[in-house]
């Protein structure tokens, strides 16, 4: 078949693509970061501007885009076929824009690293002393051993520059050991370098934290939009990209290991350091974020009965794994608990100490796949809640994540007023704007339970006048102007529509479902619950009170909420700074117990209660 070229603008990349293919599987296929919010044709977010090529509008954009962006030459990647040579602009906010948490709150703990170094002088061999190189250089590294034992484990690479770099060096090395296992030697004495990092992997940004690893002491904190959105916002999009098309599971394994190995040149930059001093790595993420970086296939982890391929701890030899650091180095891969509960609930929980607590605590990681725990020390259960995309930003018609432009928060205090994150004119309204405009609305009576408009004349609430004219129709049913089209970056008005209140609903009856099944599994009443933590970002960036008003959170636990920050970043660091809390996630994984949704016998009529507001 033909090929066209298509440039992309202003990245420069260039990709040839067969004829009739679209510009979002060039993109895609050119690892070009981009953040496509649905797989395609639902949320009219990939806009693009086709600065060359001949080419005819698809219909179906007609209800995304004005006549002002379409004369612009503006189209949806999702839509626009190749069929001629192209240089395409992408007009997405750079990724560096984008709100990512990174903080969390600071816990104690004893630093008991899993490598160590050691710096030693070897004896010199002799006529009389011909022990092997070897034998003389583990006698030195490990005097408590008995002469007996000869089975000893290295790496091979070890072996190869051992003899070498005992003449060259005056029989003085440092060497890098993990218990009794040697993983390299370093000419001179490095001892006092040892750094490593760890790594959340969410499923749309990651964060790493570059950690001296005798101290303890954060060095520095790096972060980035996770590359795999080009590929799907959503776990769901991408395991389906994985499964279905060819090199799908390879190309999102190297966006992920690219994505983190550019954060470890920077961090390490950042305080004068290069990757090759990075002798660990802790990483925590989701279930299927830890397939894909691991290069598993997620295929049987997206069918009933979802199961992962492993959900056990994993230490992997550097060497052997495509991530920038020391080839003497460890990965310490934290361990899932079942289905989609992953890694990253065990770092949260690891961080919370909620296995150590004597009171019962509930603890809510909200997004796209949120998780949800209810627990203390005598015991713990764990969910998965398919929230869906809308506390993203994806399927809502003004929606967008938390980025630069994005409406954050929303108050009704008299007159109507937002926050935009960096200022200036709104783009779009976040998850977190989202939820303060229904709470508001339903706080006035504009709304009922149901997440219905009420008719303008039974609007009991005085206060309600101020807002009337932001009431408007939009494709036959009532809306709620935010912004009017004059105030915004793009001139398009920015709306909460009906269609956007049902999308909130379905993500806050899986999440409030989710807590009301492990309420009624644990056996309690919701007066029980001591702390609610929240986690995450959209946990952290949200309005408590606008969060209990819709029902997310029961209203009677207001008062016990409590931001936790990064959780998962931090439970990756103590995993990271020690062996004896990476031990303890691996008990948590044991020891938290499971419950599928889907499964429990009581979930149609919970999730059904739990639609309303």
């Amino acid at each position: 078949m033909k090929e066209y070229k298509v440039v992309f603008r202003p990245e420069g990349q260039i990709i040839n693509v067969v004829e009739g293919s679209t510009v979002m599987k060039a993109i895609k296929e050119a690892g070009v970061d981009f953040d496509f919010l649905c797989s395609g044709g639902k949320c009219g977010k990939c806009r693009v501007r086709i600065l060359e090529g001949s080419f005819q509008s698809h219909a179906d954009e007609e209800k995304f885009l004005g006549e002002k962006e379409t004369s612009q030459g503006i189209h949806l990647a999702c839509f626009t076929e190749i069929h001629s040579d192209m240089v395409v602009e992408l007009l997405q906010t750079n990724t560096a824009q984008h709100q990512i948490l990174s903080t969390a709150e600071e816990g104690s703990m004893e630093i008991a690293p899993h490598l160590c170094k050691k710096y030693i002088e070897v004896q010199k061999a002799s006529l009389e002393n011909y022990q092997s190189d070897w034998k003389r250089f583990r006698a030195s590294l490990f005097p408590e051993e008995s002469q007996y034992i000869t089975m000893a484990e290295t790496e091979i690479s070890v072996l190869y520059q051992l003899s070498k770099a005992l003449r060259t060096n005056q029989h003085q090395l440092t060497a890098i050991t993990y218990g009794h296992e040697v993983l390299g030697i370093e000419q001179q004495d490095t001892t006092e370098r040892l750094t490593g990092m760890a790594f959340d992997i969410g499923t749309t940004s990651i964060v790493g934290y570059l950690m001296d690893l005798h101290s303890g002491r954060e060095l520095s904190v790096v972060s980035t939009v996770n590359p795999q959105t080009k590929f799907g916002a959503d776990v769901i999009t991408r395991m389906n990209y994985a499964n279905q098309e060819e090199k799908g599971l390879e190309r999102l394994q190297e966006a992920v290991t690219g994505a983190i190995s550019k954060l470890a040149k920077e961090a390490t930059e950042k305080v004068g350091l290069s990757s090759d001093d990075i002798y660990a790595m802790a990483i925590a993420g989701n279930t299927c974020m830890h397939h894909l970086f691991l290069g598993l296939s997620p295929k049987y982890l997206s069918q009933s009965p979802y199961i992962p391929t492993t959900t056990a701890p994993l230490i992997l030899s550097a060497s052997k794994f495509p991530i920038d650091m020391n080839k003497a180095g460890k990965i310490f891969v934290l361990p899932n608990i079942a289905g989609f509960v992953g890694a990253d609930t065990v770092a949260v929980l690891l961080a919370t100490q909620m296995d150590r607590s004597e009171e019962v605590k509930l603890m809510i990681d909200i997004g796209t796949n949120g998780e949800i725990a209810l627990g203390s020390k005598h015991k713990l259960f764990t969910c998965s809640s398919a929230a869906g995309p809308a506390f993203e930003g994806a399927q809502i018609s003004s929606g967008m994540r938390g980025a630069i432009g994005a409406i954050d928060h929303v108050t009704f205090e008299g007159e109507l007023r937002y926050s935009v994150i960096g200022e200036g004119k709104p783009k779009g309204i976040c998850g977190s704007g989202l939820l303060d405009v229904v709470a508001g609305l339903l706080e006035l009576g504009i709304l009922d339970k149901r997440g219905r408009f009420i008719s303008p004349e039974k609007m009991t609430n005085p206060m309600v006048q101020g807002f009337k004219e932001n009431i408007i129709q939009y494709e036959g049913k009532p809306a709620f102007l935010l912004v009017d089209g004059s105030s915004t970056f793009h001139g398009r008005p920015i709306l909460v529509t009906q269609k956007d209140i049902g999308e909130l609903q379905l993500a806050k009856g899986a999440m409030a479902a989710g807590i009301k099944v492990l309420i009624d599994k644990y056996g309690i009443v919701v007066e029980d619950i001591k702390e609610v933590l929240l986690a995450g970002a959209f946990g952290n960036y949200l309005n408590p009170h606008s969060a209990c008003v819709i029902g997310l959170i029961p209203k009677t636990l207001e008062n016990k909420i409590r931001m936790v920050g990064n959780a998962a970043g931090t439970g990756a660091r103590l995993a990271l700074l020690s062996s004896k809390e990476y031990q303890r996630g691996a008990a948590i994984a044991e020891f938290a117990e499971y419950v599928e949704l889907a499964s429990y016998p009581k979930f149609s009529s919970i999730f059904a209660g739990s639609m309303y507001f």
